[in-house]
């Protein structure tokens, strides 16, 4: 694997934008980590109907993959996400009643759904400008690293639009409704120690070492309780759009599901033998 975002760039220097998306989306699995890189970095990672549809799929394939473990999300260049580009999508007719709302659908909240649901932690290791639908990506993952030049912009306001890519929901959950209306009310650019210090980011780190610091958190969760991980996502997931007694019900549950697996009675094996454990993450 690449030491750096930068390193897994065509050698040649030359992105092209129509290229295929898997040179747009480059991929590869290192000991258990499936590494999703956007890799348009002359667009600033701006992404199209195709890159989006293929991160989609790549998340998809590492939630079925028991030989994936956890997910690091990175890009090449100067930035991490600019947002959507939509020139790459299939052309339609004119525009009728229900279009936007189906687009957004099927498309931006397609995306940040995809990295939600996804059943391995993902990591968003955010090299520069996550902008619009760019930033959403980056606050859906489970943690978020961010290097000391990244910064987030909800850049809608600027153009006139609402948010979208789920915005307005993630964003009050992870810090406040005031918070979250005076970064989508004004769009001014956060960088990436301010995004930490409100809890948009779980740590930054000097640029250079953003790459070593995204696979060793990425290598922890690799070796840990795979479905264990998975459970506890899930719960913190759904804890906040529901009342105690569900969310109550929810934890009995993992708890039964969780106690069938192979690594929780490792676990407790371990425990009670007084040794470290060896999570297969089955």
């Amino acid at each position: 694997m690449p030491s750096s975002p930068e390193d897994t760039a065509d050698r040649t220097g030359h992105h092209d934008p129509s290229g295929s998306p898997e040179s747009l989306i480059l991929h590869a699995t290192d000991n258990g980590v499936s590494w999703i890189t956007l890799n348009r970095p002359e667009a600033m990672n701006a992404v199209t109907w195709d890159q989006r549809e293929r991160v989609i799929a790549l998340l998809a394939e590492a939630s079925a993959d028991p030989g994936v473990r956890a997910v690091v999300l990175t890009a090449t260049g100067r930035g991490f996400c600019a947002g959507a580009d939509l020139r790459g999508a299939p052309a339609t007719g004119d525009r009728v009643p229900g279009d936007v709302a189906r687009t957004i659908r099927l498309g931006a909240q397609r995306l940040i759904a995809a990295v939600l649901d996804c059943e391995k932690p993902v990591i968003a290791a955010v090299n520069g400008t996550a902008a619009g639908i760019g930033a959403h990506l980056a606050f859906a993952c489970d943690l978020v690293l961010a290097a000391e030049s990244a910064k987030f912009i909800e850049v809608f306001v600027r153009r006139g639009l609402v948010p979208d890519g789920g915005g307005a929901y993630l964003l009050p959950r992870l810090i406040g409704p005031q918070r979250a209306k005076e970064l989508m009310f004004f769009g001014d650019s956060l960088p990436a120690r301010d995004a930490e210090r409100l809890g948009l980011v779980n740590r930054t780190v000097p640029d250079e070492e953003l790459a070593a610091t995204a696979r060793a958190w990425a290598q922890r969760l690799a070796e840990g309780p795979t479905r264990s991980i998975a459970l506890t996502k899930q719960l913190v997931n759904t804890s906040l759009d529901a009342d105690r007694s569900t969310a109550f019900a929810a934890e009995a549950m993992a708890q039964e599901i969780n106690m069938t697996t192979r690594d929780a009675n490792e676990g407790v094996a371990g425990f009670v033998e007084r040794r470290a454990p060896k999570y297969r993450g089955i």
